[in-house]
């Protein structure tokens, strides 16, 4: 028995090993390795992982735990207490960390630090799902999406020459994908033996990111070169510049980083919206009336697969499509995510509502990498950093607006998908339009950032 369990555990050890040193030789190709791309990588999978475990404890606590109904109103007193604070305290999380270009691995680090901390003090509270467990989600939020926008900021940094910022963004996003997929079997387990499990997961994890933040390459902290964008809504002048001295104080806008990035902003908003829309409002409805005579579990992880698989879908694209027209690209996203969803209004069922999800998804993904080409080109270098931040933070309170609206509406199948259909197409009959001008615009001066 002692010889079949040492054999057992040196052929785990190899299997372990070997899946290791494939996963470093992945992450580490075509010059990520000797960038530090590829730590960021690895990093960015261990960060989706614990934000996954942290989200099965919260969702088995507030969403399964519970009838619908009352359900409902804990996802809503979530949303008020969580989201509504973090609305107004998302602006303010780009400009704060564009404050601290020499402080980026330091931000990363705190980030995981005050989730492994959060996670571990939830653990203690969830199994009442009181509501001291609303303002540390709340924390949890905030320092997810701080640790997204620098992560946003620092990719230019560790792009390897052989690598376009589509490609590596594509890069970094599958490997949050893969790792949330993970987590999500191991958070399921950890639940079985109490619903704590995965917060102390999480904590565990999270300490492990801490560590890992601080082994990111220097030049992270390197400002050189950089400024910081103050996107104004007039700008004296034509052509691309920075201003060097105090502007007068005007109303903060996004419309001086030139019409194609504010076009995929627009569009990429809309989606976003649609995809917050779509996970609060099919969680509910599945659970309440389950399409096709399935079980509401079976419905839920159907969507919740089809979610997943696009966003997978929609990142592999990216990598494929580099940065191949991308005013099209994302254009393009926006129409389908309206045909699918307009299609599961009118013809809703079991097919139609898997569909819809997992063209949102992959709509969402592909749109997001393609609204990121935008800004690499059309946004010069010296203030790139700073206007992939507030792109994040936009991106961020037009999901919670979007949830916010699926929480809302009564649980009926077609009129929620024709609303969420009616809202993304008139979004999409705006971006025709700006697309037409910009296609006339192509070749005109360039575009005015401050």
């Amino acid at each position: 028995m002692i010889r079949t369990a040492s054999a057992a555990g040196a052929g785990t050890g190899k299997v372990v090993h070997g899946t290791g040193r494939r996963i470093r030789r992945a992450t580490a190709a075509e010059g990520a390795g000797e960038s530090g791309l590829a730590k960021l990588i690895e990093l960015h999978a261990i960060n989706s992982f614990g934000d996954m475990l942290i989200t099965i404890a919260l969702a088995s606590t507030i969403f399964f735990s519970v009838p619908t109904g009352e359900a409902r109103g804990r996802v809503a007193l979530y949303l008020l207490i969580t989201m509504a604070p973090f609305a107004l305290l998302a602006p303010v999380i780009g400009p704060l960390l564009d404050r601290l270009p020499h402080g980026r691995r330091a931000a990363m680090a705190m980030s995981m630090l005050a989730r492994a901390v959060l996670a571990w003090t939830m653990a203690g509270v969830i199994t009442g799902g009181g509501i001291a467990l609303y303002p540390e989600a709340l924390g949890v939020l905030v320092a997810s999406k701080a640790y997204g926008v620098v992560r946003s900021v620092v990719v230019p940094r560790l792009l390897p020459s052989r690598l376009s910022l589509v490609k590596a963004n594509s890069r970094v996003t599958l490997a949050g994908l893969l790792a949330t997929g993970v987590a999500a079997g191991v958070g399921g387990l950890l639940h079985l033996i109490g619903p704590g499990w995965p917060l102390r997961g999480a904590f565990l994890v999270f300490v492990i990111g801490t560590l890992m933040a601080f082994h990111l390459p220097h030049k992270v902290d390197s400002a050189k070169g950089e400024q910081r964008a103050v996107l104004h809504a007039e700008v004296h002048g034509e052509g691309s510049h920075l201003i060097h001295h105090k502007p007068p104080p005007v109303k903060a806008s996004l419309r001086t980083v030139g019409p194609s990035v504010i076009l995929a902003l627009r569009a990429m908003s809309a989606m976003k919206w649609l995809v917050g829309f779509l996970v609060m409002f099919l969680a509910f409805l599945l659970r309440e009336e389950p399409i096709g005579g399935l079980q509401p579990t079976l419905a839920l992880g159907l969507v919740a697969l089809a979610a997943g698989t696009g966003n997978a879908l929609g990142s592999v694209l990216g990598s494929w499509l580099r940065t191949r027209g991308p005013e099209t690209t994302v254009t393009a996203m926006l129409l389908l995510a309206t045909c699918a969803t307009a299609a599961a209004a009118l013809w809703y069922g079991v097919v139609t509502v898997v569909l819809v999800a997992g063209v949102a998804g992959m709509a969402a993904s592909l749109g997001k990498l393609a609204l990121d080409a935008l800004i690499q080109r059309d946004v010069p270098e010296a203030v790139r950093t700073s206007a992939f931040a507030r792109s994040e933070t936009l991106m961020q309170l037009c999901w919670v607006a979007g949830g916010a609206v699926g929480i809302l509406l009564p649980l009926n199948g077609k009129l929620g998908l024709s609303v969420a259909a009616a809202v993304v197409g008139l979004v999409l009959l705006w971006t025709f339009h700006s697309l037409y001008r910009v296609g006339l615009r192509r070749h005109s001066a360039a575009p005015r950032v401050a």
